[in-house]
């Protein structure tokens, strides 16, 4: 395709919805990624950010190709509801735990869990960039391109403010588990059986789901969890 006819297709207020869109879509994916890098030795952590990164626009570039279609299978987004729930109380667990012998997790299972992770939200985030684009595969592109530095920077700014204020990697944990709430009643299978639900008993689902997060997590370390910084063992 010649330069020309390129941006031909260009369009300023469409570049503007796409933006606001990857802004408000690529948090997700950036904290789970510094939420698993944060476990990982200084060292390692960088790399984690760019692969897990990569990841990230791999995913959203092959879900392009599939997303519509994919999003009409009844109980995929409810299975991907409960991965991301598993996926939210382990990050949880992991970043309480402060037994120094325990053996440090690895880069391979960050980017594991940073690759499963991308792959359950990544589908509803194509989703509303592609419809941001209104079938224009340049500015679609474009968009795919444009999520690049704004997962890998808000990686790196949450991992920051993360390692000064714990709470927030509690705040992170609940926010994938209130993703996965909206997963679970965004099912096909939940429209067909149930119908629409009423946006109250939605918003009760999610919080429930956030909670659940916290509440398991709490259970898991011990009725214990960091919020304000490490803390000397009595």
């Amino acid at each position: 395709m010649e330069f020309s006819a390129i941006m031909s297709q260009f369009s300023w207020s469409m570049l503007g919805t796409i933006m606001i869109a990857n802004i408000l879509l690529s948090g997700d994916n950036a904290v789970v990624i510094a939420l698993a890098a944060k476990e990982l030795p200084e060292h390692q952590r960088g790399k984690a950010i760019l692969w897990g990164s990569g990841a990230a626009i791999v995913m959203r570039v092959v879900l392009t190709l599939f997303a519509t279609s994919l999003l009409q299978f009844p109980y995929l987004k409810i299975i991907g509801g409960l991965a991301l729930l598993y996926i939210a109380i382990d990050l949880l667990i992991n970043s309480d735990d402060e037994d120094e012998h325990k053996p440090a997790h690895t880069l391979k299972e960050a980017i594991k869990t940073i690759l499963i992770a991308d792959l359950v939200m990544s589908l509803d985030n194509v989703i509303a960039v592609a419809a941001a684009a209104q079938g224009n595969t340049v500015m679609l592109i474009f968009g795919l391109l444009l999520s690049i530095p704004l997962i890998i920077g808000g990686s790196a700014l949450l991992l920051g403010v993360m390692e000064r204020f714990p709470l927030i990697v509690i705040a992170g944990a609940a926010l994938l588990g209130w993703l996965a709430g909206e997963m679970f009643c965004t099912d096909p299978a939940v429209k067909t059986y149930i119908g629409d639900i009423p946006h109250s008993f939605e918003f009760l689902i999610k919080v429930v789901c956030a909670a659940l997060v916290v509440v398991v997590a709490w259970w898991r370390n011990g009725y214990k969890l960091q919020l304000f910084g490490h803390h000397d063992s009595q």
